[in-house]
Parts: C-alpha cells; structure tokens; sequence
C-alpha cells in the first residue's frame, strides 16, 4: 500500500514521533529520527527501544536516531513533525536550512501557539515556507500504533497530492490513512479534544458518573464545531476521525496523559502537583489557555473551555466551575 522506498525524517523523539517513525520503516522506508535527548537516541539505537516515552515497545531494527537535525534531515522525501506545540516553531526553524527543496512536510503535533494562536501547519510553513504542509491527526494512541493495534487516521493538505503523498507512506494493512482537504477542521479537532479529555478527568476524578461525561463530551464536541466553523473549517469534519473520533478515545481512554491530568485534579491536586515528574507533554494543558484566546478573538462561546481554564488557572473549584455550567441559561440544543 505505500511507495516505494522513500527517504524520510521525523523530528521529534517522543512516543507518537517514535510511534510513526517505526510504522514509516515497517513500511520499507528509511527513517532518521531526530530526537533532543541523548538517551533516546542511544536506546532507539543500540535496544530498538524508547524506554522514556513509549516503554514496552519493541522498535524496528532498521529505525535510526540521531541528536543531529541536519543529518536527520538530510535528502529526506517526507518530513514529519512531532514536536510538542510550545516548542514547534524553534524547532523546524532550527532545521530549516537542512530541509531539501521538494521535501513534503507533515505536521503530527496537535495544539495552537499560545503567542500567535496559529495552528500547527501555520506554524510551518511560517517557519519553512514554499512546501506542501499536511496535519496529520486522529484517534491514535502511540502505544497502540506501535503495538500495531488497527488504528485510522486523518491526513489533511489544500492540496490534495500532499495528503495523497502522506497517505500512501504512512498506510499500512493495520495502519489506515483517510484524506481531507478541511486542514483547519482537523487541527482543531486534534487540540481542542486535548483540552475536553482534562475536563472528562476532572468529572473522572470528582467520581462523577456516565451522565455528564456524555453530557460533556457531546456539548464539547458542539463547542468544537462552533469554534471550527467560526475559523472556516467544515461543521462535518468535526463528526470525523479528527473530531468525534480522537474526542472518544482521549476523554475515555486509560492511556491519555490529558484525562490522567484532569483526573489528578479532580481528586484534588494542585496542576503543578498533576504535572510533577512527567516527560511527556499533556498539551490539553496548553491548549486550555490558547484556545480560550482563539474563541475570545473570534468571539464565540466555548463555556467548558472557559471552566477548564478557570480550573486550572484561577483558581477555581472543579465542582463549583460544574454548577456554573449547569447554572447557565436555558436554550435550545443546536443554539
């Protein structure tokens, strides 16, 4: 199902980097894979392993780490993006200069720059300009896909061959790429579902039951949608793989670092307390902030962003934010 051989970089070392790393050299492609920390790159090298981000996962052999961009970069086909959102933009501006002409970019970081509020793929080709930029986004555990568990994502480009181009690398028999020209709608979906899975933990961990989840997880995906057809994407998209699909899996998922946070805080710990000792990035913590000035610049309402924000911000009570939402005026449904 995918090309033939192709030469390729993923920047970024940590358990979706590695994860899609892994499924591009299972596939028969070359893959450098660019990581900051050197103990990365010396498990993925001499153990086929990444014991500090994605434990328990056996790696191709042929998989190559390197603590240098310039020669992970280096006459690669396909770049792909998986940096952590607050630090994207002085990444793929550090390596730019090394990145070959016709190179196709791809984008898997999910989140909005809290400075600029732009999305990921923005944040590119600001920083890389005059290449096709895809999101690559959707419901996917990284221990799931590693663990080659079935697994659908979404690869989304104005253009349609760069998407046509990502799919055809990335697919594989347990690994299925869909194509969307809605780059907007499934950047959104990616980083605002980050932030609705800290609210689901949050009910989670107040020991709440299955009534406001569902309540919360659809009236979440409603404000989504809102937020997403304010900025030009397509209401469908959201009832997508990017939308609906990764909102399930994060908000109900045991492996979601944004959900685990949520839960710690409803069970009454501080979020610095919630994010003591952890490598991975939980970016629906981020997205809390910059997501709220998106909805505030365009001016739509988004009230779980906003109790989420409160929370983690302001200081306020989980179960006082959950009577405000319940407190607020009656409407209709689709208002």
């Amino acid at each position: 199902m995918s090309l033939a051989s192709a030469q390729c970089a993923v920047i970024g070392g940590g358990a979706w980097g590695t994860a899609i790393a892994d499924r591009l050299v299972r596939n028969g492609h070359s893959v450098a894979l660019w990581a900051r920390e050197a103990d990365v790159v010396d498990a993925v090298n001499t153990r086929h392993e990444n014991p500090r981000f994605l434990a328990g996962a056996t790696l191709a052999t042929a998989l190559r780490a390197t603590s240098d961009m310039g020669d992970a970069l280096r006459d690669a086909e396909l770049v792909v993006y998986a940096a952590p959102s607050h630090v994207l933009r002085g990444v793929v501006a550090a390596g730019r200069g090394a990145v070959r002409a016709n190179a196709v970019l791809a984008v898997a970081t999910k989140g909005i720059e809290l400075e600029s509020l732009s999305l990921m793929t923005d944040v590119v080709m600001q920083e890389a300009n005059g290449h096709a930029v895809i999101a690559v986004s959707g419901p996917s555990f990284a221990a799931e896909v590693a663990a080659g568990q079935p697994t659908a994502i979404v690869a989304a480009c104005a253009v349609h061959e760069g998407a046509k181009f990502v799919q055809r690398l990335m697919s594989a028999p347990n690994f299925r790429v869909y194509t969307s020209d809605d780059v907007i709608g499934v950047e959104l979906g990616g980083a605002l579902k980050n932030v609705m899975a800290v609210a689901t933990g949050i009910l989670d961990g107040l020991g709440l039951g299955y009534n406001p989840r569902a309540a919360l997880m659809t009236r979440g995906l409603a404000e989504m949608t809102r937020l997403g057809v304010a900025l030009g994407a397509r209401a469908e998209t959201f009832a997508g793989l990017a939308g609906l699909g990764d909102l399930v899996l994060t908000c109900t998922g045991a492996l979601s670092r944004n959900r685990a946070v949520g839960v710690a805080i409803g069970q009454g710990q501080s979020l610095n307390d919630a994010l003591a000792g952890k490598d991975s990035v939980a970016e629906g913590v981020l997205n809390a902030q910059s997501a709220k000035a998106l909805a505030d610049r365009v001016g739509v309402e988004m009230p779980i962003i906003d109790a989420v924000h409160r929370i983690l911000f302001a200081g306020q009570a989980p179960r006082e934010a959950i009577a405000d939402l319940m407190a607020r005026e009656l409407r209709a449904e689709r208002d």
